[in-house]
């Protein structure tokens, strides 16, 4: 079998990806090796200034023009008249955007492991019966997340990773907050994101600042004191790689996780997910595509990749430095856009 352009990962950076392709009227084939589009371990935060718009309101979970932002020695409500933030479920937003995705004609099929990437070529198998294939494409797309396959052929290491864990609690919680505290998450944080029936409880941190085990051990503590029972609810955790190195390697092309243009600093990652597929779309449609859009996210992103290096010298320091932004935030002299991910 051959294609013109094979994507792999059916997330939200490869379904973007695939869509615009198709629209093009270009032969495109998704892979995913989950039976199912869109599970995958994510608070579900999706930011104004990048997503909110671009997704049906009915699609939005809960959204909240008020964030509660909590350090060990102060508190802020930072309120605007728009959502700053919504909540997505990412199941009913991966089958939304499969659907635009498939309805513009792009083929994709679930369950299907890639086993390996050669030069011009995957050989994969289909999770159900075993059978073993060859796909040969003109344009591959590697959108598999973190621990991308496409980037291992490409023979780019991956050595700057955050680490996420989440606990999906039923309940309905008014209020999403934001928990920095040093000791607690190293230079990351904790959250609570309200869902419609449900609320994500979790934490990330750079993996050079803290461990998943502590981590995990410390988000159990630190939740029991906001009145979120941990213990009996099985947790899902997942690296974020924020390691980029470059997203156009000719014909083979890197999106979301997969190049590393998650936010090392907040994990954020559906939007450059969706701006990256986007981008890389245009490229292989017109390769004189004008690269500004992905240059403002690369900029963008390696702010924040600065930032967490400044932030994980010390603990110290990173206190510090938690206690300034969240000052900056509540007297207005920093908005809270500025730590997004959005171009």
């Amino acid at each position: 079998m051959r294609v013109h352009t094979l994507i792999i990962g059916g997330g939200p950076g490869g379904l973007a990806c695939a869509k615009v392709l198709a629209d093009a009227g270009i032969d495109t084939l998704v892979l995913e090796r989950k039976q199912t589009i869109g599970p995958k371990v994510c608070a579900g935060g999706i930011t104004w200034s990048g997503l909110i718009s671009r997704v049906p309101e009915d699609l939005a979970e809960k959204s909240f023009p008020l964030q509660h932002i909590k350090t060990p020695l102060q508190s802020t409500c930072i309120q605007e008249e728009i959502p700053i933030i919504a909540t997505v479920n990412r199941e009913r937003l991966g089958q939304y955007m499969a659907r635009l995705a498939t309805d513009a004609g792009a083929e994709i099929r679930t369950g299907v492991m890639v086993r390996s990437v050669s030069e011009g070529s995957v050989k994969i198998q289909d999770r159900t019966n075993l059978r073993l294939d060859t796909i040969h494409f003109d344009n591959l797309v590697g959108a598999d997340g973190s621990s991308s396959l496409v980037r291992r052929h490409l023979g780019i290491p991956c050595e700057q990773l955050g680490i996420g864990i989440n606990y999906q609690l039923p309940g309905d919680v008014v209020k999403m907050e934001w928990h920095l505290n040093n000791r607690l998450f190293g230079n990351g944080y904790a959250w609570i994101f309200p869902h419609r029936k449900t609320v994500s409880i979790g934490a990330y941190a750079d993996r050079k600042t803290m461990g998943p085990g502590k981590l995990k051990t410390n988000l159990i503590t630190w939740a029991a004191g906001q009145g979120f029972s941990l213990k009996q609810h099985s947790a899902k955790a997942e690296y974020i790689n924020f390691d980029f190195q470059g997203w156009n390697f000719g014909h083979i092309f890197l999106a979301g996780d997969a190049a590393g243009l998650a936010s090392g600093l907040t994990g954020e990652g559906i939007y450059p997910a969706i701006i990256s597929g986007e981008q890389i779309a245009h490229t292989i449609i017109n390769p004189d595509h004008s690269p500004a859009v992905m240059n403002r996210l690369i900029a963008n992103h390696d702010k924040h990749r600065r930032m967490v290096a400044i932030s994980g010298k010390s603990g110290l320091f990173n206190s510090l430095l938690a206690e300034v932004v969240t000052l900056g935030l509540r007297s207005g002299m920093i908005k809270f856009s500025k730590l997004e991910m959005a171009v």
